[in-house]
């Protein structure tokens, strides 16, 4: 998925449900961060006991001897829930478009100058932050043509 997106200061991996699956790789891929200064992971769920798995994959690549190193101080994790109470809550789209996302994380709004996105969940949040991207001036990429928005379809549905 790196080689559909030119390169950038941050990446965003926006996931929900099970989409957070090919999102694993990609953190503990040392060439994420070769390539990104920051890489921020969204996993948004319908119950809190959903986001259990992204909160391993992140805790374990943090803590992995090799990629703990790469990954320290660049890799964070946002996690919310849409059903239940959590310290995050609503859809992912929501809190791009309100703008909540990046002041809970402390970053500035989507910029397509420094930011790169990859995009894997359910149809709707495809299309809902496909737009979210687009508005905020990102181009959608490919590994034919590399830009700054990429959509993983492989668990859409």
């Amino acid at each position: 998925m790196h080689d559909a997106l030119v390169p950038g200061k941050r990446l965003y991996c926006f996931s929900t449900g099970t989409g957070f699956a090919p999102f694993a790789s990609v953190v503990r891929d040392p060439e994420t961060y070769e390539k990104f200064d920051e890489v921020i992971v969204t996993h948004t769920c319908r119950e809190v006991s959903e986001l259990t798995y992204s909160e391993e994959i992140v805790t374990n690549t943090l803590n992995h001897e090799f990629l703990g190193e790469l990954a320290q101080g660049k890799l964070r994790r946002y996690a919310s829930c849409t059903r239940e109470s959590y310290p995050y809550q609503g859809r992912i789209t929501d809190l791009i478009r309100s703008g909540k996302l990046f002041e809970d994380l402390g970053v500035p709004s989507l910029n397509p100058y420094t930011d790169r996105v990859m995009i894997c969940g359910s149809m709707d949040m495809l299309n809902d932050t496909k737009q979210c991207c687009i508005d905020a001036g990102l181009e959608e990429g490919s590994n034919a043509a590399p830009s700054q928005f990429v959509i993983e379809k492989a668990f859409a549905g």
